[in-house]
């Protein structure tokens, strides 16, 4: 029994259901410990993402060698592609069912959550995408100039990332994930906004599993490995995610979850993809977000925007995708311009559009982090198909 309770997926759905639980009961008093306690704990998991970013992808783009050019253009072109399928297989499925829908996402009431008492602010040293920016170029240029001294100090660097991510971040994911929760239930977005959450969610949902299982599918059929050894440890990483609501702050679980699927995906290709695709493959994000948009340009204009203006904001969106940072409603935020000038929604048609993005926010990010483990086993298959020589790692997490 103890070590059923040592499970960081036990844990973290003990988190769940305490948070809610307490959230129901909970008095404004409580509440101002939460939210305090949520809020430093959440600057501690901000403040380590962009290190856990460049501790994993600027090492292991120096031992990917002459190869390290080649790969980062395969990931980026399989990010975009699995994100610009996602968002047409979603606009096929909106003009399919949204006419037939009767959808009234109007809510009020929701309590306010009480004031952070102590705010503890914990700046990252740097914001995500130039954390990501910084280990493609700092990872390319130490390949390109054989800087035998740089790639040593980032291999000591990733060293200590991972003593970091055992011994700080993965303790407190389920503590986090459990004042999280605590919050949307005694703010009632849990109970209050239920029916929204229904008619919408589960539509978007289902498309999610379908998407990640056609991932999953041509991952397998493409590295000749069965999907299912790594699907079946992406539990923990799915939940974190949909508690965290950011595929950046879900990283450290997911490269657990990752490990473990080995040798199914090589452990060269984990420490690549995994924290590469964290930032640039948002394929439920983009999935929700196209549904999401035609479903209020239907409730708010009372019609679906015309096919050729969803191509092109799809065609777009995937673009932007790659480019928004992975943290809570990033890729709706960084695609506010295309919403207002591609589709030409107002003021109020962007309000709503961000309300109902951000109760489902959580299951986006999920699918993107599973997502991830599908393109990683492509890059598997890929580098043994082309016999691209293994890298020399030998990390625990």
């Amino acid at each position: 029994m103890n070590k059923v309770f040592k499970s960081l997926p036990v844990r973290l759905l003990l988190g769940v259901v305490i948070g809610i639980l307490a959230g129901l009961v909970a008095n404004e008093g409580l509440m101002h410990v939460v939210v305090t306690l949520n809020y430093i704990m959440g600057q501690v998991i901000s403040f380590c993402v962009p290190l856990i970013i460049i501790g994993f992808i600027a090492p292991s783009i120096t031992k990917l060698g002459k190869n390290a050019s080649r790969m980062l253009g395969i990931a980026l072109v399989l990010a975009y592609t699995s994100s610009l399928g996602a968002a047409l297989f979603s606009m096929a499925a909106g003009y399919a069912l949204i006419p037939g829908m009767s959808i009234n996402p109007a809510v009020e009431g929701l309590k306010e959550l009480p004031e952070v008492v102590f705010q503890l602010s914990i700046p990252p040293v740097m914001g995500v995408m130039s954390a990501l920016v910084f280990s493609v170029m700092i990872g390319l240029a130490a390949t390109w100039t054989k800087a035998v001294t740089v790639t040593k100090l980032l291999d000591e660097f990733q060293k200590i990332v991972l003593d970091v991510v055992k011994k700080i971040i993965i303790p407190i994911l389920p503590i986090y994930i459990a004042f999280t929760f605590c919050s949307l239930a005694y703010e009632g977005s849990i109970t209050k906004q239920f029916p929204v959450f229904v008619k919408v969610i589960i539509i978007v949902m289902a498309g999610h599993y379908l998407w990640m299982t056609l991932l999953y599918c041509l991952g397998g059929a493409y590295s000749g490995k069965n999907p299912v050894n790594v699907v079946k440890n992406y539990g923990p990483a799915y939940i974190t995610a949909v508690g965290t609501m950011s595929s950046a702050a879900t990283l450290a679980v997911a490269l657990e979850c990752a490990r473990k699927s080995e040798p199914t995906l090589r452990d060269d290709m984990v420490d690549f993809g995994i924290p590469l695709f964290a930032n640039i493959h948002l394929c439920g994000s983009v999935l929700t977000e196209v549904f999401f948009v035609m479903t209020v340009s239907k409730v708010l204009y009372g019609t679906l925007p015309e096919l050729s203006t969803m191509i092109l904001f799809c065609v777009l969106l995937g673009v932007f995708a790659v480019g928004a940072p992975g943290v809570p409603g990033g890729t709706v935020m960084a695609s506010l311009g295309l919403i207002t000038g591609v589709l030409g929604f107002d003021a109020t048609g962007t309000a709503l559009m961000l309300t109902i993005f951000a109760l489902q926010d959580s299951f986006g990010t999920a699918c993107n982090v599973t997502g991830d483990g599908a393109l990683t086993m492509i890059l598997t298959g890929y580098v043994e198909r082309h016999k691209i020589e293994k890298q020399k790692i030998s990390v625990d997490l």
